[in-house]
């Protein structure tokens, strides 16, 4: 069983930063791609950014690129979100998941975190 638990949410005005991290549970953490997906309030989850095992291969989602990017420390077991020049329609829930690919399909990726809200202010 794989547990990943996501941190680093929180209130941030328009403009600013966050960091979200992931740390998983297991010894299985860099044979997978890793992905960040988010779901805001009456909207359907919808992926952010993906990474293989090896961090050769990134994508964006096309709302991300030039503002967020994606990282992973498999000798910690631990993805990351860095966040720049947020906006209010960044405001959501995220989650990590691992997938067996970098697809930008929530359903390839099998485990999922719990989530961390991520509030923009304007």
């Amino acid at each position: 069983q794989v547990q990943l638990v996501e941190s680093g949410g929180g209130l941030v005005q328009a403009g600013g930063s966050l960091r979200l991290s992931c740390v998983a549970s297991g010894r299985t953490f860099r044979r997978y791609a890793m992905g960040w997906f988010r779901q805001a309030p009456g909207k359907e989850r919808e992926f952010v950014a993906a990474i293989s095992w090896g961090g050769g291969t990134i994508d964006y989602a096309d709302s991300g690129k030039g503002r967020f990017t994606i990282s992973r420390d498999n000798s910690q077991n631990t993805l990351y979100l860095q966040m720049t020049s947020l906006k209010p329609e960044d405001t959501a829930i995220y989650y990590c998941a691992r997938g067996l690919s970098t697809s930008r399909s929530a359903s390839a990726f099998d485990y999922w975190g719990q989530g961390t809200q991520v509030t923009v202010s304007s």
